[in-house]
């Protein structure tokens, strides 16, 4: 809490007049009786946990899933001969005892580790990281720690203080994540890794210089591709619903420092209570997460709670939960009613999320490397029955493809389809895009602005003496096609179609489907946008039908229709789809007539055509592994 005269004086700062006794520095420590439940019988804080711990597990620094450790203030567990640091021992203890199970890959301490600064606060303090959190080994948990204003008194070039000879670089730079410290050693920068990338962890002292100012920007300046996290002392302050602003200082870091590096997306800051976010704009237009953290005035002194960043790529969201590791390995039944009340926080200021897709955020300084175009003979193999792609007919944005444009069949075996338009659909219906899921081998599509009342669109179609006409693909095949559904979603476009086989399935001898008129084969999309596969196989009268979740409009999606000769299994971006049917599916109940990309027909007529973006389209004539799909091994789904 403020000791310094020149303590912020914004609108956020000025409204803690609560704390105006912390603000002189006069304030008492935090009071702790014997009726406070079970920490009272605790070891004494000297004596506390000294033992040399297990070393901690490893981290997977690839998984999209990963966690970063937030400890705020701890102050008043290191208060003269009121110091009472078990909970920040359980805490470290529990960080470290879970590290691989929760992937937590960093920990970060936002300032004020003890109360006053002094050598035996100080050292207390350092003794409990030391014996908690053993550092050396490559599997340790890597942290940072950053002086705040009850640490440290003025800015950063103060000089010798009892932080800085325990808490200095000296601390870290057995870390392999340690990147380097400030001239003063105030200021310290970390990077890690985690979800596949690198990281910057930069750990401010609560005072930046001007020559600590500068040393910062050249670290950032001097890792233009990494994103970074700033961690320090204030930043940002809160009113009462948690509303977060800019405190005075934490306005001269935004402008110096923050808004015009777009690397920086998540800055995190004590100081203050009560608790709050925000976000805020940068030069880029991109937002930049200000989160202020700090239970220093809750029960026991915030009783060693730890804020959790989950990082989930794969989702693209943050998710922050807020506990207390020690109260949480009290026995219940010992819980008094203010530790069973504060052991997790929940409100919306202490457990949230937010979303974080670094493809999007972090475009501007560290675009994606995405996959590079790849030749049709690089995805034709000796079991590819079929594959159109549409990077050969066009180039041009929007250009119209014709009726009786043809595209080529790559694996030389005369399927070339032609297209042409169906109902009342007009010359624009057809166009070409280069537009492409980030996985497809061709980086082009075609735009389909099919509709209904009236009925209209646009098909692409093999020719009468096609061989995938009357393939029945007995030993299993494998159907592929990327596509994407247009955000915004207009219109009624229920029961279109993305592929299929003309004909209807009564001239087959079926009898079991919905009805002998549809077609043998078809991929079509449901009014709540799930995909429907429809299979009349040539071996049984059956009708094995599979259902997909919904597709979000927006965004490229891989699917792939596998049949190994037995049943038929449905895979959306690489995982397989719940509505498999069991039944036995051999064979496609073929008709010799054409293979339809866009439109499915009823009663041999095409109705309305698909609504909006198809890619890569490949027929296997056996059963394929994820592993061999069209899209590129790793790249998940597609990108809007």
């Amino acid at each position: 809490m403020p000791l310094d005269p020149t303590a912020p004086t914004s609108p956020a700062a000025s409204s803690f007049s609560r704390r105006s006794l912390l603000a002189t520095g006069l304030a008492a420590p935090a009071v702790v009786t014997a009726s406070a439940g079970p920490a009272a019988a605790a070891a004494p804080a000297a004596t506390a946990g000294r033992h040399r711990p297990a070393r901690s597990g490893g981290v997977d620094p690839d998984s999209p899933r990963f966690t970063l450790a937030v400890l705020p203030d701890t102050q008043y567990l290191f208060d003269g001969d009121s110091a009472e640091p078990t909970p920040v021992r359980a805490t470290l203890r529990w960080l470290r005892e879970n590290r691989t199970a929760q992937n937590i890959v960093f920990l970060a301490q936002l300032g004020d580790v003890t109360e006053h600064g002094s050598d035996d606060e100080v050292a207390l303090a350092a003794r409990v990281w030391d014996e908690e959190l053993p550092v050396g080994g490559r599997e340790d948990l890597p942290y940072s720690v950053l002086a705040g204003n009850h640490d440290v008194s003025g800015d950063d070039q103060r000089g010798p203080t009892p932080y800085l000879e325990r808490f200095g670089p000296d601390r870290f730079r057995a870390m392999p994540t340690f990147g380097g410290a400030s001239p003063d050693g105030y200021h310290t920068f970390h990077v890690f890794r985690a979800g596949g990338r690198d990281w910057l962890l930069l750990a401010l002292d609560w005072r930046a210089s001007a020559a600590g100012t500068a040393w910062a920007a050249g670290v950032l300046d001097a890792h233009p591709t990494l994103p970074v996290i700033l961690t320090t002392h204030e930043f940002v302050a809160a009113d009462e619903a948690g509303a977060a602003s800019l405190s005075e200082y934490g306005t001269t870091l935004w402008q110096d420092l923050v808004r015009g590096r777009d690397q920086v997306f998540l800055t995190l800051n004590g100081h203050f209570w009560p608790v709050g976010r925000t976000v805020l704009v940068n030069d880029a237009g991109h937002e930049v997460h200000a989160h202020l953290t700090n239970y220093q005035d809750q029960y026991y002194g915030g009783a060693g709670t730890v804020r959790l960043y989950r990082f989930d790529l794969a989702r693209g969201v943050v998710d922050v939960e807020t506990i207390s590791p020690w109260l949480l390995s009290l026995p219940e039944e010992q819980r008094s009613p203010l530790q069973q009340q504060t052991l997790e926080r929940t409100t919306d200021l202490d457990r949230f999320s937010f979303g974080l897709v670094p493809a999007e955020r972090f475009a501007g300084f560290a675009p994606p490397a995405l996959p590079r175009p790849r030749p049709a003979e690089a995805v034709v193999t000796a079991d590819t029955a079929a594959y159109w792609r549409f990077d050969e007919i066009g180039g041009v944005e929007g250009a119209v493809v014709g009726a009786g444009t043809v595209v080529r069949d790559r694996t030389g075996n005369g399927n070339d389809v032609t297209a042409r338009l169906i109902g009342a659909a007009g010359a624009g219906t057809l166009t070409w895009s280069g537009d492409h899921h980030d996985g497809a081998p061709a980086h082009a599509s075609l735009r389909f602005d099919g509709h209904k009342d009236p009925d209209g669109g646009a098909v692409l179609e093999t020719g009468p003496d096609a061989p995938v006409n009357s393939e029945q693909f007995l030993d299993g095949f494998t159907l592929e096609v990327f596509l994407k559904l247009p955000d915004p979603f207009v219109g009624d476009h229920a029961w279109m179609g993305v592929l299929s086989w003309e004909g209807n399935n009564g001239d087959a001898g079926k009898t079991s489907g919905y009805t002998t008129e549809e077609p043998s084969c078809s991929l079509n999309v449901t009014s709540e946008w799930f995909l429907q596969f429809v299979l009349y196989p040539s071996a049984d009268d059956v009708n094995p039908t599979s259902w997909s979740h919904a597709l979000t409009p927006g965004r490229w999606t891989h699917v792939a229709v596998v049949n190994d000769g037995e049943r038929t299994v449905v895979f959306v971006d690489g995982s397989r789809i719940a509505r498999n049917p069991t039944q036995r599916a051999r064979g496609i109940a073929t008709l010799g007539k054409p293979f339809a990309i866009g439109a499915t027909q009823s009663d041999e007529q095409f109705g309305q055509g698909f609504y909006g973006w198809i890619g890569d389209v490949r027929i296997s004539s056996r059963a394929l592994d994820v592993t061999d799909f069209l899209s590129a091994p790793g790249t998940g789904p597609g990108r809007p």
